[in-house]
């Protein structure tokens, strides 16, 4: 007796009908997927039109800005005559502050005023961020405020910088008492910049903005009696939002480690 092989009824068919290709083309789906593949492996600037790079200029005008920014301080860079090392540093903002520094010089009285109104928003940041912590329990402002002031204890020793010249000093300027100090980077404004990030965190906006007047204030005061180069103040400003940042992640990380000891 013969056995008849049983052919499923959902079985392909190796017909020529039923074959993907037909006349030694692709169908449309299969084409399709071949034409995504292909673009997938070229470098994405091969697939930009116009259009695109107009679209890149209109809703990315930030970094298109920066870019060109980048352009024209390498042109800077490059074509600068160096400070050799017999001369005092460049600093622009002594440059720029340069009427303050001569009324503080010849006003000793007024530069111990504003170095004691320092001292007074010193105490003001220092206040806040250890408010923060002992009496509302947020420890974020001080967690940040040891990482910076121990980041900056670390870079301020590694490369000490020298004095400016012309430098104003006051024995009610913070610290207090004519006592040496770092000059990178500035505790002074990383610390405002942390007390400020804290405050918006909480919604205090005006107390925030106040912290930030007093701290452009602070600023000028401390390039017009040379106690801080420009980028001492500059990286200061980075300082107190980058170690804000880090103190938010050491919180998260202790809260996600503490979430599987208490299901244990």
């Amino acid at each position: 007796m013969t056995r008849t092989a049983v052919v499923p009824l959902n079985a392909p068919s190796c017909t020529l009908n039923n074959r993907r290709r037909t006349n030694g083309k692709l169908d449309d789906h299969t084409q399709s997927q071949r034409d995504m593949e292909k673009k997938e492996k070229r470098a994405s600037f091969m697939a930009w039109t116009a259009d695109d790079v107009l679209r890149v200029a209109k809703f990315h005008w930030v970094p298109c800005l920066f870019g060109l920014g980048l352009l024209f301080f390498m042109g800077v860079e490059y074509t600068l005559r160096m400070v050799p090392p017999s001369s005092a540093p460049f600093d622009i903002g002594f440059v720029v502050t340069s009427p303050l520094h001569r009324l503080l010089a010849a006003r000793p009285d007024l530069n111990t005023l504003l170095a004691a109104l320092n001292t007074v928003f010193v105490g003001m940041q220092t206040t806040y961020i250890l408010w923060t912590w002992l009496i509302e329990g947020r420890p974020r402002a001080t967690i940040s405020a040891l990482f910076m002031f121990t980041c900056r204890g670390i870079l301020g020793y590694s490369t000490q910088l020298p004095l400016p010249q012309g430098f104003l000093g006051s024995g009610v300027d913070f610290p207090v008492g004519n006592v040496s100090f770092f000059l990178f980077f500035s505790g002074h404004v990383a610390g405002s910049v942390i007390a400020s990030l804290d405050m918006r965190r909480v919604q205090r906006w005006e107390l925030a903005w106040t912290f930030d007047v007093l701290n452009v204030l602070q600023a000028v005061r401390l390039l017009g009696t040379r106690g801080h180069y420009t980028i001492d103040l500059a990286v200061g400003v980075g300082a107190g939002i980058l170690f804000d940042s880090l103190a938010g992640k050491y919180e998260e990380s202790k809260r996600k480690s503490a979430i599987p000891a208490i299901l244990l």
